[in-house]
């Protein structure tokens, strides 16, 4: 994904979910969960975002990374996390993300030609760690995630970080 500045913080939960039905975006649990979160409840100011996508390895880390090692990572180069609000707006606006080689909807590991939201944990183990982009047989997805902190993104996973204005 190249560079790209989205509005986000339009819309509150209803308006979301309607959008996102009306573009035929498809949803997992993870994703319903997150959406329930009190960020959404209702709109708040708009704000423009700068958005920039980076791999695991372009960040740094080689060999891969956990969240916690990712997330640092990105600060130390000058990279953002993202409003969690950030998922479904970036979903409507990248409805054109090619279909994932792999139409398997895994669960356990990140799936090939994701593009995962970096932003900030809102609880713990057993609670989404955010939202993650996919499209799959033509489907758009938003998807919700969850991890713990020793779990390992492979060095080609891609992240979506805020580029400071």
């Amino acid at each position: 994904m190249d560079p790209l500045t989205i509005e986000i913080g339009s819309l509150d939960r209803e308006e979301i979910m309607l959008r996102l039905d009306a573009s035929g975006v498809e949803l997992n649990a993870h994703a319903q969960q997150l959406l329930l979160h009190s960020d959404f409840a209702q709109a708040c100011v708009p704000m423009k975002i700068n958005l920039l996508s980076c791999s695991v390895k372009a960040l740094g880390l080689p060999d891969g990374g956990t969240l916690p090692q990712i997330y640092a990572r990105a600060r130390h180069v000058g990279l953002d996390l993202c409003p969690i609000i950030t998922g479904p707006y970036l979903r409507l606006v990248h409805l054109d993300q090619e279909s994932s080689g792999n139409s398997t909807l895994s669960a356990g590991m990140k799936p090939a030609d994701s593009l995962t939201i970096a932003s900030p944990i809102l609880g713990d183990d057993d609670y989404p760690k955010g939202f993650y982009l996919r499209v799959v047989d033509s489907v758009p997805w938003l998807r919700g995630y969850r991890c713990d902190e020793r779990y390992e993104f492979a060095p080609r996973d891609t992240f979506i970080f805020q580029q400071p204005a």
